[in-house]
């Protein structure tokens, strides 16, 4: 599965991908309202392709002859307070298509996530993610990944938790590569 950086053509597939990937993950946990107030909020064309060309945003695409399949989104900047960092990097979105779970796509897309932050000469990965989603969790935590706090993610009138989770980088992966 190739991966490569998106591009103004990819805002359309990225912008219905992201949609329905939020809503297969986290529509049976919440109210239908506050997913339909998130998913117009956060995704639709436009606003995939100011982040395709936001200098800070990096958007990585994972396609098959089907079409996208998974994409994910490093983004270069501010980090909450618990996170300790002089150059930090965020990891925005990593998300795959349900038809693709189990095929390493994930761990392609984080190693290239990874990859893109020491190459942005970024000291610390940092992401949000809802307390209650334990696979994702486990995914981070293979990584290097460990809890540094938490803040608010609002979700439609819903105030929900999520943990920060950080990598430093400065130490280099725990078992000498990028994969898990």
């Amino acid at each position: 599965m190739d991966i490569r950086r998106a591009e103004p053509t990819d805002a359309q597939r990225l912008a219905a991908l992201g949609e329905a990937t939020f809503r297969a993950t986290f529509e049976s946990f919440n109210r239908r309202e506050n997913i339909d107030a998130y998913c117009e909020a956060t995704y639709g064309p436009a606003l995939q392709a100011a982040e395709i060309a936001d200098p800070r945003i990096e958007t990585f695409v994972s396609g098959d002859d089907a079409g996208l399949v998974g994409f994910a989104q490093l983004r270069l900047g501010t980090a909450p307070a618990c996170v300790a960092a002089a150059a930090p990097a965020e990891i925005r979105r990593i998300y795959v298509g349900q038809r693709c779970h189990g095929q390493g796509i994930a761990q392609a897309l984080m190693a290239r996530l990874l990859a893109a932050a020491r190459e942005r000469n970024a000291d610390r990965v940092w992401l949000g993610v809802w307390e209650h989603n334990q696979r994702a969790i486990a995914f981070y935590r293979k990584f290097g990944f460990t809890i540094a706090g938490h803040h608010d993610f609002k979700l439609g009138d819903d105030l929900q938790k999520d943990w920060v989770m950080c990598c430093d980088l400065r130490a280099g992966p725990a078992n000498g590569s990028l994969e898990p």
